[in-house]
């Protein structure tokens, strides 16, 4: 599949809900290997190179696509 998508991903330890749009590649349907890097001030919930679970949410900017989850992990 391999097509190119910005995702979300929370960063963690700000306080608040902040999510940075990150490039990613899709891998089948609602998963994405994340791409980097990721800048040294973040702290993001999933790495570049994870394969995560997509869902459709809405953020400030209108619907984004949002990592919920990492492949390995539970639903």
């Amino acid at each position: 599949m391999s097509e190119r998508s910005t995702v979300y991903v929370a960063l963690l330890d700000e306080g608040v809900d902040i999510w940075r749009p990150a490039a990613a590649a899709q891998v089948a349907p609602q998963l994405y290997r994340l791409l980097g890097p990721v800048p040294p001030s973040e702290s993001w919930q999933f790495q570049p190179g994870d394969v995560v679970r997509c869902e459709v949410r809405i953020l400030s900017g209108g619907p984004a696509l949002v990592a919920v989850a990492s492949r390995s992990s539970p639903r």
